[in-house]
Order: structure tokens, then C-alpha cells, then sequence
């Protein structure tokens, strides 16, 4: 079914309140918004960030390498409330000119790293930990920390946004993002058949950056509804997969930080924060 009350014209403009539920964020140039400096704690690492999916991924592997005695990983995490525009201020700008979290400062060299799969891929060479050394394994998980970077898009933006948040339902958007996601699903099941995890036998930064995606979305928490809607049970390798993830402690405490809500953490100082909400 296609929806033809709609023509575009020659050549588009914007215009303050597109974008529906995300029109007070969305704009088409990138730039600070307003001047506001960024907090900055006691570690080397401070982590500018939300607990979206692509949060989670940085803070699960900041508290692996904690629970590993990487003691130096060590981290102060803010809230970057991205609905209210904190992703525009000077100092997040600064730090990344993408406006988009999560964003990492290391202060004990000055480096800034942004976009998910460069900061997971900064840390895990900085501990020495969670990306093999040797060239063929190590490709191998940047296969897969790759595959998410391209295929997650279509999970959010495309599947996620037009099923759960657009201001109308349209058939065909969402019949498109659902064969592509289904897709994306069958590929990390057919992967996950002889794996323990995505890119072998040992547990890496690829794991970290597909389950708060995949994972989440077979467990049902990352649009409601859609676990029905895609009917996840066929896919029994990767909900055998995202259940020992979910199990492991790292796992639990990095998905509760930077998120709001009972239960969460919204900011992260030390170890000791958890205790507060019941780790």
C-alpha cells in the first residue's frame, strides 16, 4: 500500500517542527546551539553519554574492564539528556561535532574519541583487552563490530522509528524495515549456531556493541512490542546468546547507567554508586 498525498517538491526546506517526536532536536546543520561547558570528575575517563542502546555499549565495556582489574578504567559518566538538547551545547560540540553520544575525553592524553565503535575500539586497545592481538581473530571481531555499525541503523532509525515512534503508521516503511531487520536477525542466528559468541569462542567488544541492539530487541525491551511483531522465537541462537550476556554482572550494571527511571543510575562516579539502586 503506498501513500501518494504526498509529493516532494523540487527542492526541500526545513522548517521548524519537523521531524515529529524528535522535531525539537532534529535540524538539518550541525553547530553548538547555546554555551554550556561540560562536567568533568575525578578519573582520566569521563564518559558524556545516555543509556540509549549505543550508550550501553561503552559503559558495559567500562565495567568489564573493571570486573577484569582493569582498575585504571575507572570512569565518571554524565547524563547527556539528549531530548533537551545537551548534545548541542559548546563544550559536547567541542568534544564531537556530530552531536551524538556517547562521547569520551581521556584525560591523561588529552584524546577525545567519539562514535561507538571508536571508543570501543580505543579502550580495548588501550587495557589490552576484549580484541585480539592476532590478525585473523581480530578481524574477524571487527567484522562483526562493523556489521552492527552498518546494520543498526536500520534496526533504529529505520525498523524502531517508523514501528514504535513516528507520528503514523505506513505500511510499506514499516514492511520494509521489518524484512531487514528479520534479516539482520537470521544472519546473527545462522552466525551463533557453532559460536559461543559473534566472533568465536571468547567474548569481545563485538559482543558488547550488537547485544544492546539484538539482544534486547529478542528480549523484547528495546520497542514494545516488536518481539511479537518479529516473533523472536525462531531465533533460539541468539536468545541463547543475549541470555548469558544479560546473566554476566558487567552486563547488568553498564545497562543501568546514564538512564533515568527507578532502578537506574543516571550519573556514575565510582564503584560505590551502585550500591544505591540494589548492586
Amino acid at each position: 500500500m503506498t501513500d501518494s498525498s504526498y509529493t516532494p517538491p523540487a527542492v526541500w526546506t526545513w522548517e521548524p517542527g519537523n521531524g515529529g517526536e524528535f522535531a525539537s532536536i532534529n535540524r538539518p546543520i550541525s553547530g553548538a546551539t547555546k554555551e554550556v561547558e561540560l562536567p568533568v570528575g575525578d578519573h582520566a575517563l569521563q564518559l558524556y553519554s545516555m543509556g540509549t542502546p549505543n550508550g550501553q555499549k561503552v559503559t558495559i565495556l567500562l565495567e568489564e574492564l573493571l570486573e577484569a582489574g582493569h582498575t585504571e578504567a575507572d570512569y565518571d559518566a554524565w547524563l547527556i539528556k539528549i531530548g533537551d538538547g545537551d548534545q548541542f551545547g559548546s563544550g559536547f560540540v567541542e568534544l564531537n561535532p556530530n552531536s551524538k553520544i556517547p562521547t569520551l575525553l581521556d584525560r591523561s592524553n588529552g584524546q577525545r574519541v567519539f562514535e561507538s565503535g571508536s571508543i570501543l575500539t580505543y579502550l580495548a586497545e588501550k587495557f589490552g583487552a576484549f580484541l585480539p592481538t592476532q590478525a585473523g581473530a581480530r578481524a574477524e571481531v571487527f567484522n562483526w563490530l562493523f556489521w552492527q555499525m552498518g546494520a543498526g541503523p536500520y534496526v533504529g532509525g529505520g525498523f524502531g522509528h517508523f514501528f514504535a515512534y513516528a507520528p503514523e503508521k505506513i505500511e510499506y516503511a514499516i514492511d520494509r524495515f521489518t524484512m531487514e531487520t528479520k534479516r539482520q536477525l537470521h544472519v546473527l542466528d545462522t552466525n551463533l549456531a557453532d559460536r559461543k559468541f559473534v566472533a568465536g569462542n571468547d567474548y569481545s567488544i563485538a559482543d558488547m556493541a550488537i547485544y544492546p541492539w539484538y539482544g534486547a530487541l529478542v528480549e523484547g525491551r528495546l520497542y514494545k512490542g516488536s518481539d511479537t511483531f518479529l516473533n523472536v522465537s525462531e531465533y533460539e541462537n541468539v536468545q541463547r546468546w543475549a541470555a548469558d550476556l544479560a546473566a554476566r554482572p558487567a552486563v547488568q550494571r553498564g545497562g543501568v547507567v546514564n538512564r533515568t527511571g527507578e532502578g537506574q543510575l543516571p550519573e556514575r562516579h565510582s564503584a560505590e554508586d551502585f550500591k544505591a539502586i540494589g548492586f
